[in-house]
């Protein structure tokens, strides 16, 4: 697993494309799909942030930040567009980190995207969570690029296809 940092550098023209989709509305948007329990899937809207060398979400205390403490697999999807077919997919795993320099980082990236003078009520009971960055899919009308980190298992592959070596 990568953090974006290492992914943009392996896969500067994915990475690209990924930030472009997911803030495209100006903020950071997707969907994050997660694992629950009983093994099904937990599909939510949340707000990434790419900050510095990472892809990040600060989660307010929920059963999809439950999920992830408990399993840290973690795909994120960005949000259909009105028109076209691009769309954006990330597959890894989640880690939580304690850096309280990098949480201000990520919550003042976050109140500076959405204009804010001060987080919202309850924001600083928010989790700090990491992407990492195992596989990502591309599509643009129809033509799909994978990539994977060299760790991942080919069996883990979008499709079973395409492993980028770093």
């Amino acid at each position: 697993m990568l953090s974006w940092g290492r992914f943009r550098r392996s896969a500067p023209d994915l990475a690209a494309a990924g930030r472009s989709l997911l803030y495209r509305s100006g903020v950071g948007l997707a969907y994050l799909g997660t694992v629950r329990a009983d093994g099904g899937p937990r599909v939510h809207p949340v707000s990434p942030l790419l900050v510095e060398e990472g892809l990040f979400a600060l989660l307010m205390v929920s059963p999809k930040l439950e999920d992830l403490l408990r399993d840290s697999r973690f795909a994120l999807h960005t949000f259909p567009m009105e028109a076209g077919e691009e769309a954006f997919y990330v597959t890894g795993r989640a880690v939580f980190p304690r850096d309280p320099a990098l949480r201000r980082s990520v919550a003042a990236a976050f109140t500076a995207e959405r204009a804010l003078a001060t987080p919202p009520p309850g924001f600083s009971q928010h989790v700090l969570v990491e992407l990492l960055v195992g596989t990502c899919v591309l599509n643009r009308a129809g033509q799909y690029i994978t990539w994977a980190a060299a760790e991942v298992p080919a069996n883990e592959l979008p499709g079973g296809r395409h492993r980028a070596v770093i």
